[in-house]
This record gives C-alpha cells, structure tokens and sequence, in this order.
C-alpha cells in the first residue's frame, strides 16, 4: 500500500509542531489529516519527545 504524499507530509509537519509544543497547530494538522481519510493511531505522539541526550562524563 502506497501513502498518499500529501498525508506524509502533513505527518512531517505535525511532527515538528509536537517539537515545538504547538499544539493549535497539531490539532489543525490533525482535522487536515482526518478529511484525508487518515486516522490518527493512539500512539500518536502529541508531546515533545523527552532529551536523549548522554549523561555529561566527567572528564576531571
């Protein structure tokens, strides 16, 4: 099954306003998604990803 490119890129944009806390955006990006016949699976992020940085070493 091939994705419609216009719902691949609603789901890139989506993804950089949960980034950003947007979460207007997220939800207009959402009702765009919906129309297009796309449901959005429960473990839809609507948060901003937690840092994955390394603990800093000590280099002392």
């Amino acid at each position: 099954m091939s994705e419609d490119p216009m719902i691949a890129a609603l789901l890139r944009e989506r993804e950089g306003y949960v980034v950003r806390g947007m979460e207007d955006r997220v939800a207009q990006v959402d009702e765009q998604l919906k129309l297009r016949g796309h449901e959005p699976a429960e473990e839809t992020r609507t948060e901003a990803p937690k840092s994955r940085r390394a603990p800093r070493k000590d280099t002392t």
